[in-house]
């Protein structure tokens, strides 16, 4: 095994507030990357992880939302928590996946790392590290790209990178975003592992090329002639050159596009907590509440202990949940209040939501894929290709009051609003 240095530092690209709109009313309040999954924002599942390599040593973010106090704070206490370096760099527009790397190459390459991990920050998954990064250093060669994949269905693949591989080298010969046609069942992850030289050189020339088109073109710097598109320009360039390797990962995995994604993440990672820290589970007790299968209690939640919770729930901060309360597939932020005898079921509850007394706010379960390999999450799309919704979650925005004896099907209701009527199919304006 060839071992170059012992530092190594990653990077989470979070994008910026033109992104996630598919996770609208949620985004609104609160940067899709610190949405709370599981408990934790998003991409404290990545920074924890992180926490547990002990060859990582720097983790930055890299996006272009305003650095607002809601995101310093996160930053504050995931420094403190993880004992770890952690900045965010701050892209001055959308520099597409790739651009910000490239733009802030000097602060990602400065101690002179071996090679650093790359997520994409939507990414759910148990974050194999270690395995990883001894897979990454098996292999030879100094400007070299571990990605990351796993099996998918014929149908579901053409909506993700695509992948053909050596499965005698581990090789990846050939790379497709999103492809039309049937390539591959074998799909990105949006987990990587680049060497110092991937930007330094290949990233460099893409750069200078960019540029030269940007002059010919007249476009000037407010099209971001900096951006790079990592899948397309990047990945599908370095497919077949003997530099690009693939670590196949046979755990849990998924993106969260949407708040229907979100209650697949959450499922999932609930399902990693039993098996890595049941502790943080809420635990069966014969005074109550009723708990079944997995679910996450934060300390200072108020739950009746005649409430039924289960499976894969979540409850935030405060959260308050009265007698006779049934709550299952469902994540409540923090400050929410769910009154007496009222039902919550694939629904997520924003912040200082109110729901009545039974009142029932539910969502269409999307039924897995049986055909699909591992466990996985589907995308979560919100709208079908006619603009119209989905039958899928339902999802309470901020501060959303319900009168009691209401009931909302499938619907999405943006912030502050108040309740008095039933609903079916809707978005709630």
């Amino acid at each position: 095994m060839r071992i170059q240095n012992n530092m190594w530092k990653a990077v989470i690209l979070i994008g910026g507030p033109d992104k996630g709109t598919r996770f609208r009313p949620l985004s609104l309040d609160v940067p899709k990357p610190i949405f709370p999954v599981a408990g934790i924002p998003m991409i404290q599942h990545h920074i924890e992880a992180c926490s547990k390599v002990p060859e990582i040593k720097e983790v930055n973010l890299i996006g272009f939302f305003h650095y607002t106090e809601m995101l310093k704070s996160f930053i504050t206490m995931a420094k403190q928590k993880y004992s770890l370096s952690i900045k965010y760099l701050s892209e001055y527009g959308p520099l597409g996946t790739a651009g910000g790397l490239y733009h802030f190459r000097d602060q990602i390459l400065s101690g002179t790392p071996e090679a650093f991990f790359v997520f994409n920050s939507d990414v759910c998954c148990n974050f194999p590290l270690s395995d990883i990064l001894h897979f990454h250093q098996s292999k030879n060669g100094d400007n070299r790209i571990t990605i990351v994949a796993t099996e998918a269905t014929h149908s579901e693949s053409m909506s993700y990178g695509c992948l053909v591989e050596d499965e005698n080298t581990n090789e990846a010969t050939h790379y497709v975003e999103k492809p039309e046609t049937f390539v591959s069942s074998l799909i990105n992850c949006g987990v990587y592992v680049f060497t110092p030289d991937v930007l330094r050189c290949y990233m460099a020339e893409v750069f200078r090329q960019h540029q030269e088109e940007s002059l010919e073109m007249g476009m000037g710097d407010s099209n971001f002639p900096d951006a790079i598109k990592l899948e397309t320009e990047i990945l599908a360039g370095y497919a077949g050159s003997g530099k690009m390797f693939v670590y196949k990962t046979k755990e849990i995995w998924g993106q969260i596009k949407s708040a229907a994604s979100a209650i697949h993440a959450n499922k999932l990672y609930l399902s990693v907590y039993r098996r890595t820290k049941p502790e943080v589970l809420a635990k069966k007790n014969p005074d109550g509440p009723i708990i079944r299968g997995d679910v996450f209690i934060h300390e200072s939640a108020s739950v009746d202990p005649t409430a039924v919770l289960g499976p894969n729930v979540t409850l935030g901060e405060n959260v308050e949940i009265g007698a006779g309360v049934r709550v299952s597939n469902s994540i409540v932020l923090s400050g929410a209040k769910l009154n007496d005898h009222c039902c919550v079921l694939n629904t997520i509850i924003g912040w200082k939501c109110k729901v009545g007394e039974w009142s029932r706010v539910e969502g269409t379960a999307q039924q897995p894929d049986p055909n699909a390999p591992y466990s996985k999450i589907i995308s979560g799309q919100l709208f079908n290709e006619d603009g119209r919704l989905i039958p899928s979650i339902t999802v309470l925005g901020r501060e959303v009051d319900v009168a009691p004896e209401i009931i909302i099907l499938n619907s999405i209701v943006l912030p502050n609003k108040n309740i008095h009527a039933n609903s079916k199919n809707q978005i709630i304006l």
